[in-house]
């Protein structure tokens, strides 16, 4: 069974993700400390979304994390764009400091709820940087909100890669929130170690973290929203509503990506699912990074953010 879990979690896990160097005891997901300050909104309808913020400037750059994943995976990302940009990292609903609930996790619900924490926050000049599902929301937003974003980026998105009737139907089916709860030590270490090309020292924080919040008492919503996830991204494709994208998208891909394309799935390399979707979009620029794995924006992160700034300064 235990074999089961593992080769079902490492296909459908687009990204586990991410933040701290220590076991910690946590009472809840909020417990776990993060490496700025945590804010918050309230919507109107009660979800409160937290956030991490800091740095100023003209542009904001609004970060949204992926599947399994929360604000601190954008870390380094912050760090090093926080004096050029105005950098905010969120939670999605039902992930690390933000409410939990039976939310619909879908993409358009998080897309809606994005224009929301937008127009809450008044933002302008907004740049999306979306990561894995965080990306397929980007694009979700980009397509249903054009007028609240000026640019996309990218970085390692699910929607570029294409699936069958009868692959998203697995999908579906194969996750369970049991799955997701009775994950392993050794489950969580080999579904991190799948998102980079070689696992770096520095990122042991994010298998901690990932460890500590199964003994929180809203573990159990997590366990929930990864699942519906997962059906939210396979039952609202965007690949082939990429060519209505109005805005400039910059894409971003570790050349060595395990988790794109699905290898058990589709298998081929990551280029030629990074070269198909970018070529959907008008106004496109692709940036493959070598030696860097799912999880790029970490594992080469002066890299990305140098492309992150050539592309909003060019």
């Amino acid at each position: 069974m235990r074999t089961i879990i593992t080769y079902s979690l490492l296909l459908v896990i687009f990204l586990t993700g991410c933040v701290s160097q220590r076991p910690v005891s946590v009472k809840t997901m909020s417990d776990i400390v993060y490496p700025f300050p945590v804010k918050s909104v309230s919507l109107e309808d009660g979800v409160r979304v937290a956030y991490m913020e800091e740095g100023q400037g003209e542009q904001t750059l609004l970060f949204v994390h992926g599947l399994g994943s929360y604000a601190p995976a954008w870390k380094k990302n912050i760090e090093g764009l926080k004096n050029e940009f105005r950098c905010i990292a969120i939670d999605l609903p039902g992930y690390g400091h933000s409410s939990k609930g039976d939310y619909p996790g879908d993409m358009r619900y998080y897309a809606d709820i994005l224009a929301r924490f937008i127009q809450k926050k008044e933002l302008h000049h907004v740049t999306l940087v979306g990561h894995s599902m965080g990306g397929q929301i980007a694009i979700t937003v980009g397509l249903g909100y054009p007028d609240l974003i000026e640019q996309l980026v990218l970085v390692a998105p699910a929607g570029f890669e294409t699936f069958t009737n009868g692959q998203r139907q697995w999908f579906r089916e194969v996750l369970t929130p049991d799955a997701v709860r009775l994950t392993t030590v050794t489950q969580i270490r080999e579904n991190f170690a799948t998102n980079f090309y070689r696992f770096p020292e520095d990122a042991e924080f994010m298998i901690q973290d990932r460890i500590a919040i199964r003994a929180a008492d809203d573990f159990g919503w997590y366990c929930d929203i990864i699942p519906k996830n997962v059906r939210g991204m396979v039952n609202d494709p965007v690949y082939s509503l990429l060519p209505e994208l109005q805005i400039p998208v910059l894409s971003l891909f570790g050349e060595y990506d395990n988790l794109i394309p699905n290898r058990f799935l589709n298998g081929g390399k990551t280029e030629d699912i990074a070269k198909n979707g970018s070529s959907q979009i008008r106004q496109s620029v692709l940036i493959m990074i070598e030696k860097a794995g799912h999880f790029v924006q970490f594992e080469k992160s002066e890299e990305v953010n140098a492309a992150i700034r050539g592309f909003l300064k060019a």
